[in-house]
C-alpha cells in the first residue's frame, strides 16, 4: 500500500460504466453481470453460490482471476467452475492489504473478522484502530513483502490483496501453500462511482450482497444528485493540481480519478484535455504559463500549510490561486497515527468527495457545507 500511496501523494493530493453487460450460463441458468460502473469487476449470482471475475486487476492486465463464493456447503458448483478457486462465504477470517478495504469491511458490519493488515499505521478508522490497539489484528509486513510465516500462521478464511503487476512473488507463494488469495483491483477503477462498487466484491464474500447493493445504491444517488447540483453553477471556475517533486511538476491527466471528480464538480481543469489515466509531468515554466492565474489550486501534494510550500519552492508564490489563498488539501486530515482519512475513505464515499469539491468551487450551491476530507491552506 505504501506504495501505492506515494505514487497518489507525488502527482496530486486527491489525485465509465461498461458496454452491454455479459452474460453466463450454468446448466438451464443465464445470469446477468451485476455490476454497473466498475470497469475491472463482474458478479454473477447464481442459487447456491456467487462467481467474481476480476478482470483488470492491474494495469493493462492480460489475466482475469475468478473466485466462486460458495454459500451452502451442499451447493452444486458446475464442473466447469471447479478449476477456479472455490471460498466458503460467509468468511470469519480475513487479512487485507490496503486501507481502501477497511471501509467496506465496516459499512458490512465485518471489521470483527480483520486479523492482519500491513503498515497498520496506515489505517485511520478509529473502529478499527481500537480492534488493532487490542491486540486483534497483526501485522504481517509490508505489501511489497508480506510474512508469509505470520500469515500461514493466522491462517485466514481469505487474503485480499493486490498487485501492480503480473511479477509478484508473494501472492504466487501464498496460493501454493494453499492460501485463499484474491486480487482486489479497486485501485485501478478510474470513474468515482466505479471504485466505490467494489464494496460489492466484499458483500460477495461475507454473503451479504443484497446489503451490498443497498449500500451502493444510496452513495450512487448521493453522487449524482450532487452531480445534479454542481450543474446548476453559473460559472466554472480554472482549477490547478498538484506540485513540483524532484524537479517536475506531477498532476493527474484528464481521464483520472481526480480529474473526473474535478469535470463532475463543475471546474475547468486546465488539463482536463490531456489523454490518460495516470499522472502527467511538466516543467515548472509549463505550467506557470498556463496556470498562473487559476482561480483554484487543489491538491497541492504532501503540504499542510502555505508556509511548507513557500519553503520547499518559492515559485509557487507566483500563481494567483496562492496570493488568493485558495489552495486546499486533503493532506492535513489524519488518524492518530498517521495514515491520511482520504486515501482510506475516499474511494468508499465519492459522494463526499464530490461534494467536498462543490463547496470549494461553487460555495453558494452548499451553504453552510462542513468540508469532510479538504482543508483550506492557511
Amino acid at each position: 500500500m505504501k506504495k501505492i500511496l506515494c505514487i497518489l501523494f507525488i502527482a496530486v493530493a486527491f489525485t465509465g460504466c461498461k458496454q452491454e453487460p455479459t452474460v453466463l450460463k450454468s446448466a438451464s441458468t443465464i445470469v446477468s453481470n451485476s455490476i454497473k460502473h466498475a470497469k475491472g469487476l463482474e458478479i454473477y449470482r447464481y442459487g447456491g453460490y456467487t462467481l467474481v471475475m476480476v478482470t483488470n486487476p492491474w494495469p493493462d492486465s492480460k489475466e482475469v482471476f475468478t473466485y466462486v463464493m460458495q454459500k451452502k456447503k451442499n451447493a452444486v458448483i458446475p464442473d466447469k467452475f471447479k478449476k477456479f478457486p472455490i471460498i466458503q462465504v460467509p468468511l470469519k477470517t480475513i487479512v487485507v492489504t490496503s486501507t481502501t478495504h477497511i471501509p467496506s469491511l465496516e459499512m458490512l458490519g465485518a471489521e470483527n473478522t480483520l486479523i492482519g493488515f500491513p503498515d497498520m499505521n496506515f489505517i485511520s478508522s478509529e473502529k478499527t484502530r481500537a480492534r488493532i490497539d487490542a491486540g486483534m489484528v497483526k501485522e504481517v509486513g509490508k505489501n511489497e513483502q508480506l510474512n508469509t510465516e505470520v500469515l500461514l500462521d493466522l491462517n485466514p478464511d481469505a487474503l485480499v490483496g493486490f498487485s501492480i503487476s503480473s511479477h509478484n512473488k508473494t501472492m504466487d507463494n501464498l496460493v501454493q501453500s494453499g492460501m485463499k488469495v484474491l486480487y482486489n483491483g479497486d485501485w485501478n477503477e478510474q470513474s468515482p462511482l466505479g471504485k466505490a462498487e467494489w464494496i460489492k466484491f466484499f458483500g460477495a464474500l461475507y454473503d451479504q450482497e443484497a446489503k451490498a447493493d443497498e449500500l451502493f445504491a444510496k452513495i450512487e444517488k448521493e453522487y449524482n444528485d450532487a452531480l445534479a447540483l454542481a450543474q446548476k453553477a453559473k460559472a466554472k471556475p480554472t482549477v490547478l493540481c498538484g506540485a513540483i517533486y524532484q524537479n517536475q511538476w506531477y498532476m493527474p491527466q484528464g481521464g483520472s480519478w481526480g480529474a473526473l471528480f474535478l469535470k463532475d464538480a463543475g471546474a475547468d481543469y486546465l488539463w482536463a484535455g490531456s489523454e490518460g489515466t495516470g499522472s502527467l509531468s511538466l516543467s515548472l515554466e509549463t505550467v506557470l504559463d498556463r496556470a498562473e492565474n487559476a482561480d483554484f489550486w487543489i491538491g497541492p501534494s504532501q503540504y499542510t500549510s502555505l508556509k511548507d510550500m513557500t519553503d520547499a519552492n518559492p515559485h509557487y508564490t507566483q500563481f494567483k490561486s496562492f496570493k488568493d489563498k485558495q489552495v486546499y488539501s486533503s493532506s492535513n486530515k489524519k488518524g492518530k497515527t498517521g495514515g491520511l482519512i482520504y486515501y482510506e475513505l475516499a474511494n468508499n464515499r465519492p459522494d463526499l468527495v464530490l461534494k467536498d469539491l462543490i463547496a470549494i468551487l461553487h460555495p453558494e450551491l452548499l451553504p453552510g457545507y462542513q468540508l469532510q476530507f479538504f482543508e483550506r491552506l492557511k
